[in-house]
């Protein structure tokens, strides 16, 4: 049975119920899936989304930043005018 196949890879444990409700729901994703493949999509390009996608920016502005010294009174180590980290990495 499929679906106690697919448990045992996902290494969880399902009741009589669970396994029926399950084999139910797979069969129907299948059966969609069998209705897919009935479709004329020879002349359709391949994509990667059904919709046309394009990135959108907000247009950037320069506003003034905060005064380096109000920024590093916080800070609880800096060096010169930089927040001052420990190393990660050897």
């Amino acid at each position: 049975m499929d679906i106690e196949y697919v448990a045992k890879l996902a290494r969880i444990d399902l009741n009589v119920s669970q396994k029926k409700k399950l084999t139910k729901q797979l069969s129907d994703i299948l059966g969609y899936i069998e209705k897919l493949k009935e479709l004329k999509v020879d002349k359709v390009e391949p994509m990667s989304h059904v919709l046309p996608l394009k990135n959108v920016f907000r247009e950037d502005k320069v506003k003034p930043s905060l005064p380096v010294e109000k920024v590093l009174k916080n800070a609880p180590a800096k060096k010169d005018s930089s927040f001052s980290v420990p190393k990660v990495i050897e």
